[in-house]
């Protein structure tokens, strides 16, 4: 095996072997030092993304052409590292609390990171499948992580089935693609495809397509989020709402770019399908929900649709303005569900009734400042950063003579806004609930705030550099420049 193709998969490699040595660590020393390799794995990320390939330069393909350490991997990997070490970290105050944070909690986190990893790198069918199946595989033990909880046991049941279900739609499709096209690499897939989409095809990119929805979580396979979202620990469920997100989109974006890229038209079709009931159904249906955790999850969904609208236009600047979205909403999202991770009664338990935030600004003013900024930011609505992503998807879909979406997506954006402010409203003018019990947790306030700070209008200054850096990512998905 060649020493160069060692070299672009060396944040994998570490990742892994910090992976097993963490759960040889686990296994000698027990529960006991579930938080010292929390951090141990925190470190572990952050050596993966000093030792990427790809950050500086267009990178490479190793393993003949089946992995890609090119710019768009390691953009996505760098934030796919980040929001799992912020899940991390919110994981070990959490679950401190509870008595029940077990040490195989971090190692979970990083074998899921490398499937990840793989997921955004992936340029054969083969490494998609192996590398999607072993995110999914730790993220269904960490659905079901709290055995005392019977909605995290259900959570994770759930989550295998579907799951199980949405991988075998998948296989099928990956099947069918490899048959009628002779190859599971997406560089002869599109070659294949650019001497003409035969029906064997077009049903292998229906069905392709299907099973990334689903990992997505893309109306109409989006049937189990809400229930995962809440029945899982909060911890885990700000994992889910992040990272394999943006892995996800990144795989999906890289399959229809590089693989499909000359059945454009076909697909797109199918993408607009996804845009359209995302953005209905992820706003419509979260207006009535009590629980925190199910109404974060529509509004996961319902992102999803916004996102979806980059990868629509087919362009570079389409593929570029879903990765600012993504990146920004994964700073939205987990800045929101460290606020949930603080809403705790006096006794320390779990509170995730929306109800429970009633009058919050008079008993915690700063953390119900903290909510406000980040459900008007996921609203999108000015002067804060939120609104940026929303506006530079729509533009890519006007550039792409798609204006029609970008109208549609804007007045979806408009229903989603109703339970957003619905929810400030609760926290500034209801009568308060009893107030939530103290919490002194200087780790995860620290990333609160910084979160807070990036979506607020300062995160403006972030235009320009994150601008540069998705439009160099995606140019990697366009070597020719189209």
């Amino acid at each position: 095996m060649p020493t160069h193709d060692l070299l672009l998969v060396l944040p994998e490699e570490l990742l892994s072997a910090a992976g097993l040595i963490l759960m040889l660590v686990a296994a000698w020393a027990g529960d006991r030092s579930a938080k010292l390799l929390t951090w141990l794995g925190v470190v572990a990320l952050v050596a993966a993304i000093l030792v990427m390939p790809g950050i500086v330069d267009q990178g490479a393909s190793a393993f003949s052409g089946m992995f890609a350490a090119d710019s768009f991997a390691a953009f996505s990997k760098v934030v796919i590292y980040i929001a799992a070490a912020v899940s991390l970290l919110a994981a070990s105050s959490w679950f401190g609390r509870e008595g029940d944070f077990r040490a195989e909690y971090p190692v979970l986190i990083l074998f899921a990171t490398v499937g990840m990893g793989m997921m955004a790198s992936a340029t054969d069918l083969l490494t998609l499948y192996v590398g999607l199946e072993m995110q999914s595989l730790a993220a269904y033990v960490l659905a079901s992580f709290q055995r005392t909880d019977t909605r995290s046991a259900e959570a994770g049941l759930k989550y295998f089935v579907l799951g199980a279900l949405a991988s075998g739609i998948l296989l099928y499709g990956i099947s069918l693609l490899y048959g009628f096209t002779g190859t599971t690499g997406f560089t002869g897939i599109a070659q294949a495809m650019g001497d003409g989409l035969s029906k064997g095809e077009l049903f292998g990119i229906v069905f392709t397509l299907a099973g990334l929805a689903f990992k997505i979580s893309a109306v109409p396979f989006h049937m189990w989020t809400p229930d995962v979202y809440e029945g899982a620990p909060t911890p885990v469920t700000a994992f889910f709402a992040s990272a394999p997100k943006l892995a996800a989109m990144a795989l999906f974006a890289r399959v229809t770019v590089e693989a499909m890229g000359p059945a454009t038209e076909s697909w797109r079709q199918i993408v607009i399908f996804l845009v359209l009931a995302s953005t209905i159904l992820g706003g419509v249906a979260a207006i009535n929900q009590k629980n925190i955790k199910r109404l974060l999850a529509y509004s996961s969904i319902n992102n999803v649709g916004f996102a979806l609208v980059g990868i629509a236009a087919g362009t570079k600047e389409g593929v570029a303005a879903t990765l600012f979205y993504m990146t920004v909403y994964i700073a939205m999202t987990l800045g929101a569900f460290l606020i949930v991770l603080r809403m705790r009664d006096e006794d320390g338990q779990p509170v995730e009734t929306i109800a429970s935030l009633s009058g919050l600004s008079r008993t915690r003013p700063w953390l119900a400042f903290g909510m406000m900024i980040f459900m008007f930011s996921l609203a999108g609505i000015p002067p804060l950063f939120g609104f940026w992503p929303k506006f530079v998807v729509f533009n890519a879909a006007v550039a792409a003579n798609l204006s029609w979406l970008a109208a549609v997506a804007i007045a979806t954006s408009v229903i989603s806004a109703f339970y957003y402010i619905m929810i400030v409203k609760t926290i500034y003018f209801d009568e308060p609930a009893p107030a939530y019990g103290p919490t002194r947790e200087p780790v995860t306030a620290g990333l609160l705030i910084a979160a807070a700070l990036f979506v607020s209008p300062l995160g403006y200054l972030a235009i320009g550099p994150l601008d540069q850096a998705t439009t160099t990512a995606a140019a990697a998905l366009f070597p020719s420049g189209t």
